[in-house]
């Protein structure tokens, strides 16, 4: 995309109802061009309301919106928007006819997006086949293709792995670089920090960002970072991998991995798709048999009585969708011979509402109250906060504290890198094998990055990207992982970019890309080459 006059386009003083509830109220928000505006929010707080009315998607009430032409503006609503039954060529061949773009315009496009993306090569595989990550990327591709001087982006990285959200906030980056105006809605803090600009919103109000931001950075600086290591938690080992290995024909999935979680401590287990993480957790419930090697639950192999003694949290939650809130915990009572748990105020309201019709945050606690209701000794917990707003969050954690201070167990798996920071010690997988565990700062060690601020950050995010030296955009400076200021210096001094340069500590999402990378450029001469 060629640089473009910065326009800033955007809401004022924006209302919009649906029918009697209203959804925004009175919200401003400047989308600049050149420039990563994020809007964040909780479930219901009208961030996708926001970026659709901005889009045109959604007519307001009162207040003006700036935007351009539809036919310049680039939207992925939540849901990709592709269409699954079709190909990746198909799709292209769709949206290029859509914009009217065709011929050797057409053609180089597709090629550079394509590339960019990583998808090169994938052009007949259906849409729906594809992983998270890659028809995250394919629909941000398909927004790319004409060029759009405005580009809406609602939670592009929801339910991505962290090696392909990373490489989502780089193509986000390199649009606004770009000239393009994006604006990006999420629930993460840690991706808020990326844009230039953060607005916040609740119950349909812009609220404080910079205040939620400083609580949040004091919240971190509590979290157990420092919290006792494994070494110190010397009761009972709950769960066990010793070597484990499994095998589906002649693919690898679990390769040789060790881990385990006692009593009282949060085990967080990390990696990007494929690394083997579910089959893992399926090897340690008992529902996959290792091909080799050892997994025991509570000193034993798994088995229905070792069942009894824990609780799950499957990512799709495991609930009754066609049953109410009190029909759910009563079947989960029964099912572990327990009495039905008290529940807290707001799910005692919906007790007689059919959970198909409850916001995922309640659907989140209904299925923790329901794992928690016979005191399990070991709770594991698989994307447990996934899709949820920040306050929703932070009580799912006060939740699984309150387990592990009363002596339970915790495996928890994760895709958000800022909640490695909430477990005691932590095991990251890539390709089937365990590439590091322990506390965070111990992983993260000694790694650096290069911080780099220049008048241009867009000028300097091309030339460093054009000299192999991918950078991330945090507001309007970048950071180079690795920490080899002199090739920094040297790509930017041969572009004729003049930048204050420093070497600071890593963070613990660029540790963890190095490590998964590292891995899976490795995997193809490993034979145990490993997929999930």
């Amino acid at each position: 995309m060629s640089a473009r006059t910065a326009i800033a386009w955007g809401v004022q003083d924006l209302t919009v109802r649906y029918g009697a509830r209203t959804a925004l109220d009175g919200v401003s928000l400047e989308a600049p061009g050149g420039a990563v505006t994020a809007v964040v929010g909780a479930d219901g707080s009208g961030k996708t309301t926001l970026l659709r009315a901005l889009a045109g998607v959604v007519r307001p009430a009162a207040g003006s919106v700036r935007r351009p032409d539809r036919r310049r503006i680039g939207y992925v609503a939540g849901a990709s928007g592709l269409y699954t039954d079709l190909s990746v060529d198909e799709n292209v061949a769709f949206v290029a006819a859509a914009y009217g773009i065709s011929g050797p315009e057409r053609d180089a496009r597709i090629e550079l997006l394509l590339e960019q993306t990583g998808l090169t090569g994938t052009g007949g595989r259906l849409a729906g086949r594809l992983s998270g990550g890659m028809r995250q990327k394919l629909a941000f591709a398909l927004a790319m293709l004409h060029e759009p001087e405005l580009l809406v982006l609602d939670e592009p990285t929801t339910g991505v792995d962290p090696v392909s959200s990373a490489e989502l906030w780089r193509l986000i980056a390199a649009a606004a670089a770009g000239g393009a105006a994006v604006v990006v809605s999420t629930t993460y803090l840690d991706e808020a920090r990326r844009a230039a600009t953060v607005v916040l919103l609740e119950d349909g109000h812009v609220c404080d960002a910079a205040a939620v931001l400083r609580a949040g950075d004091a919240a971190r600086a509590d979290r157990p970072g420092d919290a006792p290591s494994a070494g110190d938690h010397d009761a009972v080992r709950l769960a066990v991998a010793d070597g484990a290995v499994r095998r589906f024909g002649a693919v690898t999935a679990v390769a040789g991995v060790d881990l385990e979680v006692r009593a009282g401590e949060v085990v967080g287990l990390l990696g990007a798709n494929g690394a083997g993480k579910t089959t893992l957790i399926r090897l340690l419930l008992g529902l996959l048999r290792p091909t080799s090697g050892r997994v025991l639950l509570f000193g034993r192999p798994p088995s229905r009585a070792t069942r009894e003694r824990l609780g799950y949290v499957p990512q799709g939650l495991g609930l009754w969708q066609d049953l109410t809130v009190a029909e759910n915990l009563s079947f989960s009572a029964e099912a572990f011979g327990s009495a039905a748990p008290d529940l807290e105020p707001d799910l005692a309201a919906a007790s007689g509402t059919l959970v198909r019709d409850l916001p995922l945050g309640l659907r989140r606690r209904l299925a923790f109250a329901a794992a928690l209701a016979h005191a399990p000794e070991l709770l594991v917990l698989d994307e447990p906060t996934s899709g949820v707003g920040l306050g929703a969050r932070a009580a799912l954690w006060d939740t699984i504290h309150r387990a592990a201070a009363g002596g339970a167990g915790v495996l928890v798996t994760t895709h958000h890198l800022d909640e490695a920071g909430e477990c005691d010690r932590l095991v990251l997988m890539a390709a089937g094998r365990v590439v590091a565990q322990g506390a965070l700062v111990d992983i993260v060690g000694d790694g650096a990055a290069v911080a780099v601020r220049a008048e241009r950050w867009d000028e300097a995010f091309a030339v460093l990207s054009a000299a192999g030296l991918p950078a991330a955009v945090v507001g309007r400076d970048l950071r180079v992982p690795g920490g080899d200021e002199a090739a920094v210096r040297a790509a930017l001094a041969a572009g004729g970019i003049t930048a204050a340069l420093s070497v600071v500590p890593a963070t613990f999402e660029e540790t963890f890309v190095r490590l998964a990378l590292a891995r899976q450029d490795s995997t193809p001469s490993d034979p145990e080459r490993t997929s999930q």
